[in-house]
């Protein structure tokens, strides 16, 4: 336990990046942590990564000041009145969208979209519209239910998932948001078939993560479409075939895709958060029958425009959150496939940096440096 915490009628104070304004540097500030309420757990946080979502939040959201960060492991260092589920010393993962088990979308077969426990945007906890932490009896809020980038966090039942305790946290982390979300969109939302033809826009932790789902599913090719460079030996170890630079071709890249894959690809993901790329993804599928899967988050411009006819002609478009998995009943199976290595998480992770760096883990993404930066809390 870091000799910075002190526990004092089960208020915790503990060292957390706080926000204080967009884009302005995270501050490592002591905070005060309440104990977790009713169905409310608190986490000693192991290791977290950040997520381009905290990045896209960060410079633009008007909710301050904030700790951010949702992609974590940790150990439950205590649990609220009526929590049967965990236990103190249970390893976990934390999740942006939760699962009640018992609301209308929780019980379909169809849907990961939770009514009780989705996402949560205001920056206070489910159960009584408050936060937990706090500076000096200042509230700071809560992002994504989570809140990871803190030595301690609390969070809802429901936005924790109990995993076995051989795995390990510092890698595993990246399955609670990213690697999930794109093998997920692969195998849950587009359903790719052996022996089809995949296009990925944007070749970040989510866009790999799809490859990798697409070449564990048989794609006969699987096209990466991505203005980094260095992305490109990278993107080969995912199961990339082809890589596009777009600032490398005067044509239109859809009509690049389709000399590619002959008349167009089954399946298309936008993984780059950008609205107005969602057209060219979803040109760059074939008629009759091209399916367009859309993940990233929009900084701006969030309405998405297109012609009719390209869904006249028996194309689709499809969201996804989470790859479509229930995180409560689905996170436990994926950590099972890591331990026996079907799928990769290891190779996603370009830096490990401690607590007191993580400036620099946002620095390192917002220029395109990395994919997956880990951040390990002082044990």
């Amino acid at each position: 336990m870091s000799s910075s915490i002190e526990q004092i009628h089960n208020v915790i104070t503990c060292k957390a990046a706080v926000a204080w304004g967009p884009g302005e540097p995270l501050v490592l500030e002591e905070v005060q942590l309440s104990p977790p309420q009713s169905h409310e757990i608190r986490i000693k946080v192991v290791s977290t990564s950040l997520c381009r979502s905290d990045l896209t939040a960060w410079e633009s959201q008007a909710i301050f000041p904030r700790i951010f960060g949702h992609e974590a492991s940790g150990i439950v260092e205590s649990i609220g009145k009526g929590v049967t589920e965990f236990e103190e010393g249970d390893h976990v993962l934390t999740v942006f969208t939760g699962e009640c088990r018992t609301c209308r979308q929780c019980t379909s077969v169809k849907s990961n979209m939770c009514q009780v426990l989705g996402l949560e945007r205001r920056g206070v906890m489910h159960s009584d519209q408050r936060t937990r932490f706090s500076i000096k009896g200042k509230p700071i809020y809560h992002y994504c239910a989570v809140s990871s980038f803190s030595e301690y966090t609390v969070v809802h039942t429901g936005c924790a998932v109990k995993v076995s305790s051989a795995a390990p946290l510092e890698k595993i982390c990246l399955l609670s948001c990213g690697v999930a979300a794109g093998l997920g969109a692969a195998w849950n939302v587009a359903d790719i078939a052996e022996g089809s033809t995949v296009v990925i826009f944007g070749l970040g932790t989510v866009g790999l993560s799809v490859a990798q789902g697409a070449k564990l599913r048989g794609a006969s090719q699987i096209i990466g479409v991505d203005t980094n460079p260095e992305r490109h030996e990278k993107a080969k170890v995912f199961g990339i075939t082809h890589f596009i630079n777009p600032n490398d071709f005067e044509e239109p890249i859809q009509q690049v895709v389709k000399s590619i894959t002959n008349g167009g690809a089954d399946y298309s993901f936008e993984c780059i958060g950008d609205t107005g790329m969602i057209t060219t993804a979803l040109q760059s599928c074939c008629d009759g029958c091209g399916l367009t899967v859309t993940l990233g988050v929009p900084k701006l411009k969030p309405e998405i425009s297109a012609h009719y006819g390209l869904f006249l002609s028996g194309r689709t478009l499809k969201g996804s959150l989470f790859g479509g998995w229930k995180p409560k009943s689905h996170l436990p199976s994926l950590v099972d496939m890591y331990m026996k290595k079907e799928i990769q998480v290891d190779d996603f992770i370009t830096h490990n940096l401690p607590f007191e760096d993580i400036n620099k883990a946002f620095n390192l993404m917002k220029e395109g440096k990395c994919l997956r930066s880990v951040i390990h809390m002082p044990k």
